[in-house]
């Protein structure tokens, strides 16, 4: 990275869509993009009102020139500047994900995005046929696939160590819907939240489940080939879904079992995933994401940290300090940052483009097709096929 860095001579020009000073994840794409001096923010529109944009931007240590009101006033500018932005992370609400993107695409930029990357999966085909023509870079921040121990538990899963891959089982369960927060006074977000036309198709799958979904793919290397799925609400009277439970089948007849839920009262930031083979089997937790429990069957279960001087390099590369030190979310989005600007920066200089594992835009794609399948599913009462992307 740092060689990379150094041939290349500077950081890449980033611009963030959304995220001002207000906003956590604002706040973390920032800090994320210039973990490794491999992003520099040097422009932004922070806010859907371009007045409260524009005083937003230097807040956030934007120059007061490049802090727009609007995207397309943003992208003219900087096309016209010698020193442009090359790329936009996209953190806004759920319903502008895909114009924004569509925008940047169309303008030549790279795309850095919060999920769900549209509305529906012909949306997201859309996205994915600009990026293909245009030759562009399109991640999304499905940061828990960029921890070292998920990383490493796909290399496991991958290279045969668990033998043949028999049951997936993937949970994301949280409680800050558990109780009923649209009977009471709303913030800007919980009135987009909660407004099914702006969450998505089904919010807690906007939300979550497409986390769940993606790491479970991640970590076996397999799409969802069909569903039986649960869809609803919890909590009575609700009119977005806060709640997805489901049968899954992933390519290759791995048996799968999904739950996403953002309405289970006392809960956190819940996640967990186990991936059974015929040999083992391996478990992961985001409440100790520096360690995986590997247990092979006849032999006693053993827990790998980060940091463990064994693992691989490009594990350990995913790791910023010695193990037992904490790391976090923060470091997971900084790999996706970093993993994209490494991949950017060989290509402008003609050198092989490295094979990074970042979440991409037919990950974002698949995600759209088994959100859909999982409503078909709900509606039917029966098994759904997921749509293959197309050719």
């Amino acid at each position: 990275m740092t060689e990379l860095r150094q041939q290349f001579g500077r950081p890449l020009r980033l611009a963030m869509v959304g995220g001002g000073p207000d906003s956590w994840i604002g706040r973390m794409h920032l800090g994320a993009a210039e973990f490794d001096g491999l992003w520099q923010v040097v422009a932004a529109v922070c806010s859907g009102d371009p007045a409260r944009s524009r005083t937003a931007g230097p807040a956030l240590g934007i120059d007061p020139g490049r802090a727009y009101g609007t995207l397309t006033e943003m992208i003219a500018a900087e096309r016209a500047r010698p020193d442009g932005i090359e790329a936009v992370a996209i953190m806004t609400p759920n319903d502008t994900h895909y114009a924004y993107a569509v925008m940047a695409l169309e303008a030549g930029l790279d795309v850095v995005a919060d999920k769900p990357v549209s509305h529906d999966f012909a949306e997201a085909c859309h996205l994915r046929a600009l990026v293909r023509e245009g030759g562009r870079l399109y991640a999304i921040t499905h940061g828990y696939s960029a921890y070292p121990m998920v990383r490493y538990a796909r290399r496991l899963a991958l290279d045969g160590a668990l033998g043949d891959l028999r049951l997936v089982q993937v949970e994301y369960i949280q409680s800050g819907f558990a109780t009923r927060v649209e009977d009471g006074p709303l913030t800007s977000r919980l009135r987009w939240l909660l407004d099914p036309s702006r969450s998505g198709l089904a919010m807690v799958m906007s939300a979550i489940g497409c986390h769940a979904q993606h790491l479970a793919s991640f970590a076996t290397g397999r799409r969802v080939a069909r569903v039986m799925a649960d869809v609803g609400a919890l909590v009575p009277g609700r009119r977005v879904v806060d709640y997805v439970s489901a049968l899954v089948e992933l390519e290759g007849g791995v048996r799968g079992t999904f739950t996403a839920t953002q309405a289970a009262a006392g809960s956190e930031n819940d996640i967990r995933l186990r991936v059974y083979g015929e040999r083992g089997m391996i478990d992961w937790t985001h409440r100790v994401p520096s360690y995986l429990t590997v247990s092979m069957q006849g032999e006693a279960s053993r827990v790998v940290g980060r940091g463990d001087p064994y693992l691989p390099p490009d594990i350990l590369a995913g790791g910023r300090a010695p193990r037992g030190h904490p790391e976090g979310l923060r470091e997971a989005f900084a790999n996706i940052y970093g993993e994209v600007a490494q991949e950017r920066m060989a290509r402008q200089l003609g050198e092989q483009v490295p094979a990074f594992p970042y979440p991409r835009i037919d990950d974002g794609a698949h995600t759209m097709a088994f959100i859909e399948a999982c409503l078909a599913s709900q509606a039917t009462g029966r098994w759904t096929e997921v749509a293959p992307l197309p050719a």
